[in-house]
């Protein structure tokens, strides 16, 4: 019986992180979701009051490594990153995909 094939497998990982700097109002949340699809993980982006955006991602553990190093790499071009704090994250649903959050 395999099932290595499957899509629907448990998800592997998942890690919350808050982005802080000049993260809102530069397009932030958006590309965040473009490399999150680029990298099939699923999730959201959601700008906090505090002025970070928090960002939850899902998936295979090398993806997840990667979309971590694009934040703390400064995401979009018209972004300045100061601090990327994370930690695993236990959802309380499963994401199909990598949304915006208001």
């Amino acid at each position: 019986m395999t099932n290595e094939n499957r899509t629907n497998e448990k998800i592997s990982a998942c890690v919350k992180c808050w982005v802080h700097g000049s993260v809102q109002g530069v397009g932030f949340r958006y590309s965040t979701q473009r490399e999150a699809h680029r990298l099939g993980l699923t999730g959201y982006a959601r700008n906090m009051d505090d002025g970070s955006v928090e960002v939850l991602a899902c998936g295979d553990e090398e993806k997840l490594a990667e979309l971590i190093e694009w934040l703390k790499a400064g995401g979009p071009r018209s972004a300045r990153v100061d601090n990327v704090l994370t930690e695993p994250h236990q959802p309380t649903r499963e994401w199909t995909n990598f949304g915006i959050r208001y």
